[in-house]
C-alpha cells in the first residue's frame, strides 16, 4: 500500500516534471523575450571562432519560431555582470523586455572549444538550466548548434532541427549539382560536380539520393558524402522523385513508361520494386512517405490537374485530398502526422506555398504576393518548413514555422539554391 501510495504522488511531480515550458501550438502561443549577449571568450579562445558561434547561435534561436530574441542595440551589457545569478542586475533585463537571458562563456581546452550556457528567469532570478559541451576547436558552430539544442530541449522538451542535415541543388550555368549541409545551409558540401543531378533526399543514413542526367536520361542514384555515386534505379524512361520510408527500409520513387509514370515502391537497395499505382494514361508522382510508413501521399493528373493524393503504402484506399486550384504539386508530409505541405499555381501563375490537413482536408495559406515559393520540406520535428523562394531576386532557401510566420532566409551566400530536402537529425550527446 506504501508503495502503491508514494507512485500515486509521483505520477503528478513525473508528469509536472516533463511537462514543456513553451507550448508551441496554439492559439494562446507567443515567442519568448529572450535576451542573448555576445558570448564571454575566456582567455585562450579565439576571438573569429566567438564571431561564428554567435553567428549560428543566434541565427538558431531567431529561426526557431519560439524566441523573440531581443536586439542588442536596445541592452548594454555591463562589463562587471558574470556569469552567475548573484553577478547579474535582473532589473536591467527586466527593463529591455527580456523573459528569460541566457549567458555564454567559451574556452579553448587543447584541441576542444567548450562552451557554457546558463539561463536564468528574468523574474525570479534563479538559473534554470547549466550545461557545457565540446566541440573540435575549428568547429564553432557545430558548438552553437548543440547549445543552441539543449535550449530548445529545456523549454520544449522536444529535439531541435539544430543538429540535422539538408540537402539541396544550386543551380550555376546549365548546372545543376547537388549539396548537403548543416541545417542552416552552412557547411555545404558539393557531391556532384557539374552535369545534371536533380531532386536529392537524405536518408535516415545520411546518403543522399538524386536523380540524375549522367547517362542522358534520368536515373536515380544513392551517394554517401565523400564517396561515389552508385546506381539504384535505371529503370523505364525515367526514373525520378525518391522518397525514403522513415525507417530507411524502403523507397518510393516515379517511374515514367509511354504516356504513363507509376510510383513504385522497392527495398533501400532498389530491389523486389513493385508498382502500387495503376493508371494507364495518367502521371502519378513525387511520393512522400507517412511518418509511420504506412501511407504514402502523391501527385496525379488522374483527375484532369496535378492534385494530392494519398493512399496505403501498398497502394490500396486512394484518395484525394486537394480540391482547390488546378496545380498543385510537391507535397511534404509531415513528421508530425497532421499535415502535408505541398506547392499550388494561382491564377496568376503564382507559385505559393500551402499545407492541407490529413484528417479534415483543410487548407492553410503559408505565403503570398512574395515571388514564387516552392518545394516545402519539413524540419525532422515537423515544426518549421523549408523552401525556395525567389522574392528577392534568385533562388533562395527560406525557413517558417509550420503556421507560415517567421520566415527567415538561411545565411547562405547568393546563388540559385533548389529543391531542398530536410533529413533527421542524431541524437543528442
Amino acid at each position: 500500500m506504501k508503495a502503491l501510495l508514494l507512485s500515486l504522488l509521483l505520477v503528478p511531480a513525473l508528469v509536472l516534471a516533463q511537462a514543456p515550458v513553451i507550448e508551441i501550438s496554439g492559439a494562446n502561443f507567443r515567442p519568448l523575450p529572450l535576451a542573448a549577449p555576445a558570448p564571454v571568450v575566456q582567455e585562450g579562445a579565439d576571438k573569429k571562432a566567438a564571431q561564428a558561434f554567435d553567428a549560428a547561435f543566434t541565427y538558431d534561436l531567431t529561426a526557431s519560431g519560439i524566441f523573440q530574441v531581443l536586439d542588442r542595440a536596445g541592452f548594454t551589457a555591463d562589463a562587471k555582470e558574470g556569469m552567475t545569478a548573484g553577478s547579474i542586475n535582473f532589473s536591467r533585463w527586466a527593463d529591455v523586455g527580456a523573459e528569460s537571458l541566457v549567458k555564454v562563456s567559451l574556452a579553448q581546452d587543447g584541441g576542444a572549444l567548450r562552451g557554457e550556457l546558463r539561463l536564468f528567469s528574468v523574474a525570479t532570478g534563479k538559473e534554470e538550466l547549466k550545461v557545457s559541451k565540446d566541440a573540435p576547436a575549428g568547429e564553432p558552430r557545430q558548438l552553437a548548434h548543440a547549445l543552441a539544442d539543449a535550449l530548445y530541449r529545456h523549454f520544449t522538451r522536444e529535439a531541435s532541427p539544430f543538429l540535422s542535415r539538408i540537402t539541396y541543388v544550386r543551380k550555376a550555368g546549365a548546372n545543376r549539382d547537388v549539396y548537403v549541409a548543416d541545417w542552416d545551409g552552412m557547411g555545404a558540401q558539393a557531391l556532384t560536380k557539374g552535369g545534371t543531378h536533380i531532386l536529392p533526399t537524405l536518408s535516415p543514413s545520411g546518403q543522399v539520393a538524386f536523380t540524375s542526367y549522367r547517362k542522358n536520361r534520368p536515373d536515380i542514384y544513392v551517394q554517401t558524402p565523400g564517396g561515389e555515386a552508385k546506381a539504384l534505379v535505371t529503370d523505364g524512361q525515367m526514373a525520378t522523385g525518391i522518397a525514403y520510408s522513415p525507417d530507411g527500409k524502403r523507397i518510393a520513387y516515379a517511374l515514367a513508361e509511354g504516356e504513363s509514370a507509376q510510383i513504385y515502391v522497392a527495398a533501400a537497395d532498389g530491389s523486389g520494386a513493385k508498382a502500387i499505382t495503376d493508371t494507364p494514361y495518367g502521371l502519378n508522382t513525387s511520393p512522400t512517405w507517412s511518418p509511420d510508413g504506412k501511407r504514402i501521399a502523391f501527385v496525379s493528373n488522374r483527375g484532369g490537374s496535378p492534385q494530392v493524393y494519398v493512399m496505403n503504402a501498398d497502394g490500396s484506399g486512394v484518395k484525394r485530398l486537394t480540391f482547390q486550384g488546378n496545380y498543385n504539386q510537391t507535397p511534404d508530409w509531415s513528421p508530425r502526422g497532421d499535415l502535408i505541405a505541398f506547392t499550388a499555381r494561382d491564377e496568376r501563375n503564382a507559385f505559393d506555398l500551402f499545407t492541407v490537413n490529413v484528417d479534415t482536408g483543410k487548407v492553410t495559406r503559408l505565403t503570398q504576393d512574395q515571388g514564387n515559393n516552392e518545394e516545402p520540406t519539413f524540419s525532422p520535428n515537423g515544426r518549421l518548413i523549408m523552401f525556395s523562394s525567389n522574392r528577392n531576386g534568385a533562388a533562395h532557401l527560406w525557413v517558417m514555422t509550420s503556421d507560415g510566420n517567421n520566415q527567415v532566409p538561411l545565411p547562405m551566400e547568393k546563388g540559385n539554391w533548389l529543391t531542398p530536402d530536410w533529413g533527421t537529425a542524431p541524437a543528442a550527446k
